[in-house]
């Protein structure tokens, strides 16, 4: 009974170990959202940080609220994006745990 204890303990250090990397490798991801056929584009982190901003010259000519709803739009896709990014990394690392159906991570 002791060494299957030990184990459990073996595998909950290398599970937080595991998702403690996956963590900071899903902060430093990137994802670019776009709207208006790319004529918008936004570089995001996994931490929902905006890198970058990208405006192609020809939207500069059209009205504020234009520009204004198209990086909007931008900016809204890249949050999806990563959205389904960290879920679907984490999904893959939940996998191997055996959860219950319906189990939801605190993440």
């Amino acid at each position: 009974m002791k060494g299957s204890i030990s184990d459990l303990m073996q595998q909950a250090q290398k599970m937080q170990a595991d998702m403690q990397k996956a963590q900071e490798e899903l902060a430093n991801a990137e994802v670019r959202g776009e709207s208006g056929a790319g004529m918008v584009t936004v570089i995001m982190t996994g931490r929902h940080d905006v890198k970058r901003v990208s405006i192609d010259d020809a939207v500069l000519g059209e009205d504020k609220e234009v520009l204004e709803d198209l990086l909007a739009a931008a900016v809204n896709d890249a949050v999806r994006k990563v959205e389904a990014h960290n879920q679907n990394a984490m999904s893959g690392l939940a996998s191997g745990l055996n959860l219950p159906d319906g189990f939801k991570m605190p993440f």
